[in-house]
């Protein structure tokens, strides 16, 4: 065979052509070892949360720190004693529903010896654990992040994989933090270590995600049924050529008839996105609100949509890139978020942030009660999620990243009981708790990134 087999052997159908893997048939003699298939598989994907209700996860971003004064809550005799801050006070109509929790650290989005740049690695460590890096070339080097190794574990089972929203565009290419590539700080989830995934800014461009075109869907069947068809053909003429070959070249095809199936399993998941859904009761939005606090409020609605109607059940939402300099002049600051959270203790400015960070905790207190009004079983939809409100950066004026502001709302499917004050020590790892959420929904893994232990829920 090894004469038989050109090295550009091609599987051809309906004149679209897929490549086979390199087999060791396709070597000339002096080359003889065999070399990796292109196009491996995707991994193997954990059995996702069982029973009638999944539970759903979210990661909410908070950037550029908060006044920690304001923000820490006063711990009481037991863990449900505790006082709320004066920030945190915006959360008293869902105390009830929610844990606050202190002591958690992102140790990677400390200096590491390349000069500033904390909001870049802070967002970029947020939800990946790993320590961001400035390279010459201005290439990116982070790691996936934990809302990315949801989606590879559940989200199959849905029609959208994973969720990524954001209230503010930002470039994902040049140079936005003290020679730190803009994608760290525009991005929090990331599908590998050079790939982070594109959030949605414009509420109506998420609504469409999520409910789709129905002028599209005859256009979109067409096209999957045709690829389809190639996938048909690629197998068929695979499994044929499979009886002229060794065990080595066998074992390779058969890896490549499991991506081949993988690829129609993607499939079928995008044939359900071509077909029709029913619209829920609110009305298709417009675009972007010119009020920031709408802006929130319709994109913690996709969120809401998203869950209700079990699209997806792993989401991010960044209420801004971290380093934003965005004006509250709904709350009469016209001063940009960044400059003020530098505050050298001025304490107009330390008033101001103080103003913007109740204001980013009074839109999540809002959506978490949507989540409570919205029955699901003999429950809420709230007590089938884990929705984390939090920041890579403790005090702005500071850039710490311990002692995170960090804020867990949900009882995820049940097993976690709300309305307290959870203290870990100081130096305990963020992914820790990422560990624990996991768990929660089905996907319990052993250790991700820096963590050290499951944190105790």
């Amino acid at each position: 065979m090894s004469d038989g087999l050109s090295r550009r052997t091609m599987l051809r159908g309906l004149g679209v052509s897929m490549a086979l893997p390199m087999l060791e048939c396709m070597a000339g003699p002096a080359r003889g070892a065999a070399r990796a298939m292109a196009g491996a598989a995707l991994g193997s994907k954990a059995a996702g949360a069982v029973g009638a209700a999944p539970v759903r996860l979210a990661y909410v971003f908070m950037p550029n720190g908060v006044n920690f004064e304001a923000w820490a809550p006063i711990a009481g005799a037991t863990p449900k004693d505790f006082a709320l801050s004066p920030t945190l006070e915006a959360l008293a109509p869902v105390r009830g529903n929610i844990n606050v929790l202190t002591g958690l650290t992102l140790q990677r989005a400390r200096a590491n010896g390349d000069g500033p740049g904390d909001h870049a690695r802070s967002s970029a460590s947020f939800l990946t654990g790993m320590q961001a890096r400035k390279t010459a070339g201005n290439d990116i080097r982070n790691g996936v992040s934990i809302d990315q190794v949801a989606a590879q574990a559940v989200g199959h089972e849905t029609r959208l994989p994973s969720l990524e929203l954001g209230c503010e565009m930002a470039p994902s290419s040049g140079n936005c933090d003290s020679g730190y590539s803009c994608a760290y700080s525009s991005n929090i989830s990331w599908r590998d270590e050079a790939t982070p995934m594109a959030k949605l800014v414009d509420p109506a461009a998420a609504f469409e995600r999520l409910f789709g075109d129905a002028t599209q869907a005859a256009a979109a069947r067409e096209r999957l049924a045709r690829r389809q068809s190639i996938l048909d053909f690629v197998l068929e003429e695979s499994r044929s050529l499979s009886s002229n070959l060794g065990a080595g070249d066998r074992r390779k095809l058969d890896q490549f008839q499991s991506a081949v199936r993988e690829i129609e399993l993607r499939i079928e998941r995008a044939r359900s996105e071509s077909e029709p859904r029913k619209l829920p009761a609110m009305a298709a939005p417009a675009g972007i609100p010119d009020k920031l606090s709408e802006h929130f409020d319709l994109m913690y609605d996709m969120l809401l949509l998203a869950f209700q109607t079990d699209t997806t059940r792993v989401a991010t939402l960044m209420l801004a890139v971290d380093g934003s300099n965005r004006a509250f002049p709904e709350l009469g600051i016209n001063e940009g978020h960044h400059q003020l959270s530098h505050h050298q203790n001025n304490q107009e400015m330390i008033e101001k942030i103080r103003r913007i960070d109740r204001f980013h905790v009074e839109g999540f207190a809002r959506f978490v009660k949507k989540l409570g009004e919205a029955r699901e079983g003999d429950g809420s939809l709230l007590d089938n999620c884990l929705v984390m409100l939090g920041g890579g950066i403790s005090d702005g004026n500071a850039h710490n990243h311990e002692d995170l502001p960090i804020v867990l709302a949900g009882r995820g499917g049940g097993a976690i009981e709300t309305g307290r004050l959870i203290k870990s020590p100081r130096e305990t790892p963020l992914c820790n708790l990422y560990l624990a959420m996991l768990e929660r929904a089905g996907c319990p893994r052993e250790s991700f990134a820096d963590s050290t232990a499951v944190l105790s829920l």
